[in-house]
């Protein structure tokens, strides 16, 4: 398996050096460069007059088309070349004509500006400020301010090629509605902060964690992959906030049914009676009462093996297609278990599925509590139980 692992980790790379179009001579691509890194904050308003667009000039369209509102875009703050501000800016345009951008709902694409690094990742989203509860039940006529917030990073390929990391970024700009004010009184000791640190709060996370624990990723990635509960202790808050970041990245939450991670959660909690422990007051972090797979290490191995590239975005790859491996392993013995219940052959499939996946400790987890309810489903489980309980023995 850590063979297949690290060929899809190689394909990731290559993916990354070649161009969209496709590539040229090897010497004359450009690998992931992560250290230029910009952001952008507009002032967005619009109305119903049908006037004048952004830079002056006036629509052509019917007044039945996006196009015919009149908007404009104020500069707030940026840290983009003027010539690639204007650029940028033009395209927002076109993206609001188009009606692309709904609140509080991001998108990524690719964008050619006059920087180094010629085509960016873009991650662009329409931020509606919040509304004190005064206001908005005094003046619930006036809509709030809004903006438009513009992330760049990466090569062509960076924020573009990794899509989940656009849920990321959404709840990353959330944390910018209760500091925005109409005044931008508190745009020097709170939004620009914000706004610079995007790259290190919202993509590097997990590249973070990686380089921390080393060989240990595996216990982090059990502690996730079976849902117990993992207690930071003698930890600073950015490290702290990083493992969190991990651990709720790299949880099947959203690729299952939410009340059977709920009653998982409950099981783990009862079953094992006390939390992972990660001590960070020592010169390496040491885990206690941490668990283990060969499923996990192997994954381990991957997120190791693709820490020599120094690519942040390369990890939310790994981790990614560490969850779609962890489902496709549980959708498949869902369905041996189904055919085991008819057939005694299909139970021996199951047992030899769960000896060589590496995650038969947590599969079985995870389908007992699914099929809680299912008599026939259950009476398959307890046999595999044992069997993998007297061959643990042995």
């Amino acid at each position: 398996m850590l063979r297949s692992l690290q060929e899809s980790v190689d394909g990731d790379e290559r993916e990354l050096e070649s161009s969209e179009e496709g590539a040229g001579p090897a010497e004359e691509r450009r690998p992931e460069r992560c250290s230029n890194t910009y952001y952008c904050l507009y002032g967005y308003s619009s109305s119903e007059r049908g006037a004048d667009s952004y830079d002056g000039s006036r629509s052509s369209a019917t007044p039945e088309t996006p196009s015919a509102e009149d908007f404009s875009l104020s500069l707030v703050d940026t840290n983009l070349p003027a010539e690639a501000e204007t650029e940028l800016r033009s395209f927002i345009a076109k993206r609001l004509i188009k009606g692309a951008l709904f609140e509080g709902m991001g998108n990524v694409a690719s964008v050619e500006l006059s920087i180094p690094e010629y085509r960016v990742g873009c991650y662009y989203c329409l931020l509606q400020q919040e509304k004190p509860l005064e206001t908005a039940t005094m003046e619930s006529n006036i809509s709030p301010p809004e903006y438009v917030i513009c992330f760049l990073g990466g090569s062509d390929k960076g924020l573009e090629l990794y899509p989940f990391l656009k849920l990321e970024l959404d709840k990353y700009v959330q944390g910018l509605k209760t500091n925005l004010d109409s005044e931008q009184s508190n745009l020097e000791t709170c939004i620009k902060p914000y706004l610079r640190s995007w790259f290190e709060d919202a993509v590097c996370p997990i590249q973070r964690v990686v380089q921390l624990f080393q060989k240990k990723l595996t216990f982090l990635l059990h502690a996730a992959l079976s849902y117990t509960p993992v207690e930071v202790k003698n930890s600073d808050e950015r490290t702290k906030k990083d493992i969190n970041r991990f651990l709720s990245a790299a949880s099947l939450q959203g690729l299952i049914q939410e009340d059977t991670m709920t009653c998982l959660c409950i099981a783990m909690t009862e079953e094992q009676h006390k939390s992972v422990v990660i001590d960070c007051g020592g010169p390496q972090p040491q885990f206690h009462n941490a668990g283990s797979n060969k499923f996990c290490e192997d994954w381990m191995q991957a997120f190791l093996n693709g820490a020599e590239g120094g690519n942040p975005f390369l990890f939310w790859q790994i981790l990614e297609n560490f969850k779609l491996k962890a489902i496709q392993d549980t959708n498949n013995l869902k369905r041996f278990i189904r055919q085991a219940e008819m057939n005694h052959y299909a139970l021996f499939k199951c047992y030899v599925f769960l000896k060589n996946c590496g995650s038969g400790d947590v599969l079985l987890k995870i389908v007992k509590v699914e099929n809680a309810e299912m008599p026939e489903a259950n009476n398959v489980i307890t046999v595999l139980e044992e069997f993998m309980r007297e061959t643990a023995i042995a």
